[in-house]
């Protein structure tokens, strides 16, 4: 029965061995692409000093990442679907490892700039065909789980352990520019067992249609455009707290430094536990109750928020929730949703354009319009920032979206 199902998902060959070896290695080199993407900013106090660099430079770095991760994701979830996820992910991890040890070497603004946003393209490259692979080697009714599984690794190693690392290293080396080339060593290893173990499973029955299907034809889906708005929503809400709170709990509440960072830790703790069990219970419950449910619970968390004051054990409550929550609902928007709306030859296509105007709107432009408002208006205006965006992805949630495994056998039947 097992086999049956996976066949009629378009998963051939389903076994239990390779299921957990593929998301175990995927999830890996999820871990490392958060670790390379985070690492520079524990490090950044140390890399302003020796190169001159301002908080202006340290957000340019950031965006221009962000804006290239996206671009990346975008045009290769397409090639994705072209030469099959195996082709894309190795070559993915080895290209951002060197880039990161690069980084190492930067000697000025021009060349980490250079450097992040090269990086910012490999990354964005292993996201939706790491996703897809997940997707491909799992068995129909741990879907959403294993992709939590596999998101969980990049906020646990590059938020959780990243910053712990970074300090760590900095008493035992000599400068800051070996401990780039530290972390870069782990990916090829990664690199490596992932060309040994993954299938190159490039479906022959879909390969005339990928041939002839046009770049933007998922957009086609309606799943496909709300998925994308909520992942704009989404990713807006996160980044923008996670970019300003520091300043919003110190320079708004007045909370000291020890306290600042209890607070913060929160961010870590949610989307690590959010990430795993929103997708696990899309599985059971189906996407779109979940994805609505958790949004009104969000909506309602950011109105705490904006209510509470000085008080780090419940800020630390709420941060940890409404994180939960937000997680969560990328993690099944980028993973089940996104693959069961479209037909399996497209699914790194829409997997690539959800993840990746996410990036460019949410990763790069948001936090810099925010920026911006804060400026004028106050470091206050975040939450309620965040809180607009929840209360706009429950509405595309509730509205817009379609159950995606109804929906799509619907389509099947059709063509049938």
């Amino acid at each position: 029965m097992e086999t049956t199902a996976a066949a009629s998902s378009g998963r051939a060959d389903w076994n239990l061995r390779y299921e957990v070896k593929a998301v175990f290695l995927l999830a890996l080199g999820y871990g490392l692409v958060g670790l390379d993407r985070n690492i520079i900013y524990p490090l950044f106090p140390v890399i302003a000093k020796e190169l001159g660099m301002n908080y202006q430079d340290l957000g340019l770095i950031s965006a221009v990442l962000s804006l290239c991760w996206g671009l990346a994701s975008i045009l290769t979830g397409r090639l994705t679907d072209r030469v099959g996820c195996k082709r894309v992910i190795v070559p993915a991890v080895i290209a951002f490892s060197l880039l990161v040890g690069g980084s190492g070497l930067a000697a000025g603004m021009m060349s980490m700039v250079l450097l992040r946003a090269l990086m910012g393209v490999a990354e964005g490259a292993y996201v939706p065909a790491s996703i897809v692979a997940t997707v491909e080697a799992s068995k129909p009714s741990r879907i959403g789980l294993n992709v939590g599984l596999q998101q969980m690794s990049a906020p646990l190693v590059g938020l959780g352990l990243g910053p712990l690392l970074a300090v760590g290293m900095l008493k035992f080396v000599p400068s800051w520019h070996w401990i780039f080339a530290i972390v870069a060593v782990p990916g090829f290893v990664i690199a490596v067992l992932l060309a040994k173990s993954l299938r190159a499973d490039a479906p022959a029955a879909h390969a005339q249609v990928r041939e002839n299907s046009s770049w933007f034809e998922v957009l086609r889906y309606r799943n496909v455009v709300s998925g994308t708005l909520l992942m704009l929503c989404a990713l807006s809400g996160l980044v923008v707290l996670s970019a300003f709170l520091p300043s919003y709990l110190t320079d708004h509440l007045h909370l000291g430094m020890d306290s600042m960072g209890l607070v913060l830790s929160a961010l870590g703790v949610g989307c690590c536990v959010g990430v795993v069990v929103l997708p696990a219970l899309s599985d059971r419950f189906g996407c779109k109750r979940v994805i609505v449910a958790a949004l009104a619970c969000e909506v309602v968390g950011l109105w705490f928020l904006t209510q509470t004051g000085a008080d780090p054990v419940r800020l630390f409550v709420l941060l940890a929730i409404v994180t939960f929550l937000i997680a969560g609902v990328i993690g099944i928007t980028v993973g089940p949703f996104a693959n069961e709306s479209v037909p399996p030859e497209l699914g790194a296509t829409a997997t690539g354009m959800i993840v990746g105007l996410g990036e460019i709107i949410g990763g790069a432009v948001a936090p810099a319009v925010t920026g911006g408002i804060a400026q004028h208006v106050g470091i206050a205006v975040i939450v309620q920032i965040a809180l607009g965006s929840a209360v706009l992805g429950l509405l595309i949630s509730a509205f817009g979206m379609r159950d995606p495994k109804r929906d799509f056998a619907g389509r099947r039947a059709e063509a049938a």
